[in-house]
């Protein structure tokens, strides 16, 4: 799939019919954060996004969600899409319940993906972001734990190059931005239908800060992804495509 660029943001669009979904990715991620088989879900217009300062999207990064939430909005506008279904995952969660609470017209779905409303980070996580020296050897440090235990070597691999392409004062504005998010106090002004996914073996958003969005954003609900870590969408992109697809099904259903 072909990507392009518009209002500053390289994205993929794989056309298609009904509702949008728009897929956002992590701290330091890409739109290849999201498998093929999201960024391609059957019979829907799927458009995955690189953040600015991310993979094919020129710099700079932001130095907070509200500014991603605002440079989303700006390649919705650029492409003629008013509401849609936002996915994120991690900060790109956080991007997502932002444009909720700030743009409810604009946000007709959310599936949040190992994400929380409140992100603080690890101070070891933020000082080894901030030195460019120490960056690149964090990157198996960073893999250890976004992976579940087991996980194939390849993915492992393909994590930690990932990890190591970036820029890294943008993932470092990427956790930087992500340790100041908190809207765990609004959870409850969210209307939209809601599913929640997570890895049963995340430890960078444990499952506690799942049930948190579960038990306080009204309806939603909760998907458990057995042996799948932070990284669920490339752990187990079988079981979350298949949550995603039906989720976005029921959410058709209910527009007509």
């Amino acid at each position: 799939m072909a990507g392009h660029v518009a209002a500053g943001l390289h994205h993929t669009d794989s056309g298609g019919p009904g509702l949008p979904l728009v897929l956002l990715h992590g701290a330091g991620g890409t739109l290849r954060h999201w498998p093929a088989e999201l960024r391609a879900l059957p019979g829907r217009r799927v458009i995955a996004v690189d953040l600015g300062g991310h993979g094919g999207s020129p710099p700079p990064g932001q130095r907070s969600i509200g500014a991603y939430a605002r440079s989303v909005l700006g390649l919705c506008d650029a492409l003629g899409v008013g509401a849609a279904a936002f996915a994120g995952h991690s900060m790109g969660g956080a991007i997502a319940l932002t444009l909720a609470l700030e743009a409810p017209a604009r946000v007709a779905a959310l599936a949040l993906v190992g994400t929380g409303a409140r992100l603080r980070v690890a101070q070891a996580i933020l000082e080894a972001t901030g030195d460019p020296e120490r960056y690149l050897a964090f990157a198996d440090v960073s893999a250890d734990f976004a992976l579940a235990e087991g996980a194939p070597p390849e993915l492992r691999r393909e994590f930690v190059e990932g990890w190591r392409a970036g820029q890294p004062a943008v993932t470092h504005g990427d956790f930087a931005a992500c340790n100041e998010f908190d809207v765990l106090a609004r959870l409850a002004e969210i209307r939209c239908p809601v599913l929640v996914i997570c890895g049963a073996a995340d430890r960078l958003t444990p499952l506690k800060y799942s049930e948190a969005l579960r038990d306080r954003i009204p309806g939603a609900r909760l998907e458990k992804v057995a042996g799948a870590g932070h990284m669920v969408q490339l752990e187990a992109p079988g079981a979350v495509a298949s949550a995603l697809g039906a989720f976005l099904s029921e959410v058709d259903s209910a527009m007509r």
